[in-house]
């Protein structure tokens, strides 16, 4: 099974009220379920597939660790919604985490994502999806170059969501 990351702007009320009633979840990321929150219809999304443990590696240098908030791809917020462990994850932060990761996400410099980047070490550490020794990538993609651009999307979409004072849900499954 393939784990892919979406991220999506909520509104205050929707973060709330997925911790309320955290079956909703899947309703919720099908857009079946705004929770009555007419402003919540016109959300935000950034789909970054199989990128988000790259993007963890590269921004905090660890598989699984790091320091808030940009450890935020695989650790952080709240978790809500009724996901069985083996499926994934559902977190959601709050608009002043949000608003502390825009920021953060500034500040890193493109060339220390680079320096990070060493396909052995990405396969040492097991960072999903584990081909990064491949020496004919897929689709003839620079893994590097679809990280770097999945990171400049992360940091407008994330400033984006800031700007309109939202919560971020990140849903891994």
């Amino acid at each position: 099974m393939d784990m892919l990351c979406t991220l999506r702007s909520t509104t205050e009320a929707q973060r709330l009220a997925l911790r309320e009633a955290p079956r909703r979840l899947e309703a919720f990321l099908e857009d079946e379920e705004d929770f009555g929150d007419a402003k919540g219809a016109a959300f935000l999304e950034l789909d970054i597939g199989e990128a988000w443990h790259g993007l963890q590696f590269l921004l905090t240098g660890t598989a699984w660790e790091g320091t808030p908030p940009l450890d935020f791809l695989v650790r952080g917020g709240e978790d809500v919604g009724d996901i069985p462990s083996d499926e994934g994850t559902a977190r959601v932060f709050p608009p002043a985490e949000v608003k502390a990761l825009a920021e953060a996400l500034k500040t890193v410099p493109e060339a220390t994502l680079r320096q990070r980047f060493n396909p052995a070490t990405l396969q040492a550490e097991d960072i999903y999806p584990g081909t990064w020794e491949e020496e004919e990538p897929a689709e003839d993609v620079d893994p590097l170059e679809e990280l770097i651009s999945y990171f400049v999307e992360l940091r407008k979409f994330t400033a984006a969501v800031a700007k309109r004072g939202h919560a971020l849900l990140v849903h891994i499954g």
